[in-house]
């Protein structure tokens, strides 16, 4: 059943807002970057604070006990939403970004040497290059990409030379967060794991969009953020395979990290607190958590085919736009991403934080520069660009109000 963007709206008073002087309703199409988050998933933050807040599993009061029961509460629910074997896999963080260097640094330190590769792609958001250069630094090994064709497809032509037995991971999203071009995942990890490589899958943008089952993709490792799938910031989730996680040692040192401390050594927790140090997170977790809960309850089906529709609008609608170039793959191979150029009267480009502003004085809210993507950006030529990102709250009448901003964008540089 096709979701209803207009009745969950309601749950999300930010849009509601007037912006500016004249007082111009928010079209907010920055979903890529980050989500607002719905009624339910505030007032769940709200309860905890309120009613049941206290430091988790050390406390042997009620509080704690609540606030733990919350907290693990909020991990089965992440465990069941992607489809992992046991919560001992599921590892908060802050982030996709430190999930990642998590890895890089605790099962990269410990299984790459001199001499070893790492395959990345193009496509990939500077979390998934920078963690992989810096281990490749303190290890000698080497870091290899596969290319992309010009419309921002992974070309694979060369994959076979690229995995090799040499190779130790392949680190790769699933979305790119600049194009929203989908990535083969099935055919490309099993033919990692032939060369016997490891693989890590950036999920950032993949996760709050799509159904995801890890033990069906059969990645070794699973990165994903909160904020991106309206539980706001601070949390986020590694997901490893149980056998790796337990050989690997802890990224960081302090406490709940540890089984027994003495002055010369310390014996590590067991999964997952072994690679949770400190204080964790624990009303954004409860918030993730809740946002599950909202998801289900619309269904990641639904959300997808939501997405895929207003993403094929947006290609119909801005493709009749002169002077305005999409990039990046058709709509049948992207996730709800349309990312642009523009061009004035006399053929030269118009700065994307030039057509942003523009677009933000109508209340369209996008985002403009190089989106944490350097490399993919000089390969297309680009210093940066413009993209527009959609999620289960955005309708087709945003997409017309998008349009509609840009021939503004146009006849503002027209005149100029």
């Amino acid at each position: 059943m096709p979701l209803d963007p207009a009745a969950l709206r309601r749950d999300f008073p930010i849009l509601d807002i007037r912006l500016h002087e004249a007082g111009v309703p928010l079209v907010y199409l920055d979903n890529a970057a980050t989500t607002q988050s719905p009624k339910p998933v505030v007032d769940a933050m709200v309860k905890a604070y309120e009613g049941s807040y206290a430091n988790v599993h050390r406390g042997i009061h009620w509080l704690s006990d609540q606030a733990t029961i919350a907290y693990e509460g909020a991990r089965e629910k992440v465990r069941a939403f992607i489809g992992a074997e046991s919560t001992d896999e599921i590892i908060f963080t802050r982030g996709t970004t430190e999930a990642i260097n998590l890895v890089a640094r605790s099962w990269g330190d410990a299984n790459v040497k001199a001499g070893d590769e790492i395959l990345l792609t193009l496509l990939e958001h500077h979390s998934n290059i920078v963690p992989w250069q810096q281990l490749a630094a303190r290890t000698g090994a080497l870091l290899k990409y596969i290319p992309i064709h010009d419309d921002g497809t992974l070309d694979l032509s060369t994959l076979d030379q690229l995995l090799t037995a040499r190779t130790k991971l392949l680190a790769i999203t699933a979305v790119s967060n600049v194009l929203g071009t989908i990535t083969p995942l099935a055919e490309l990890i099993p033919k990692a794991h032939a060369v016997g490589a490891k693989v890590l899958i950036d999920a950032a943008q993949s996760v709050p969009h799509a159904v995801t089952d890890v033990r069906k993709w059969d990645a070794d490792f699973v990165a994903f953020s909160g904020h991106k799938m309206l539980a706001g910031s601070g949390i986020g989730v590694l997901y490893g395979k149980r056998a790796l996680l337990e050989a690997m040692p802890p990224f960081q040192g302090g406490g709940s990290m540890i089984h027994r401390v003495e002055l010369e050594r310390f014996t590590p927790a067991e999964l997952p607190a072994k690679f949770e140090a400190g204080t964790p997170a624990i009303v954004p977790a409860i918030a993730l958590g809740a946002a599950i809960d909202y998801l289900g309850v619309i269904g990641m089906e639904a959300i997808g085919e939501h997405e895929h529709r207003l993403t094929r609008e947006a290609h119909q609608v801005l493709g009749r736009i002169a002077g305005l170039k999409i990039h990046g793959p058709s709509p049948e191979k992207k996730a709800g991403i349309v990312n642009f150029s523009l061009y004035g009267a006399n053929g030269r480009e118009i700065h994307p934080q030039d057509a942003a502003q523009v677009l933000d004085r109508g209340g369209v809210a996008v985002r403009a520069g190089h989106h944490c993507a350097m490399p993919l950006h000089e390969r297309l030529g680009l210093s940066a660009s413009t993209r527009a990102s959609f999620y289960l709250y955005n309708t087709s009448e945003e997409v017309e109000r998008l349009a509609v901003g840009l021939e503004k964008v146009l006849h503002v540089f027209r005149r100029g």
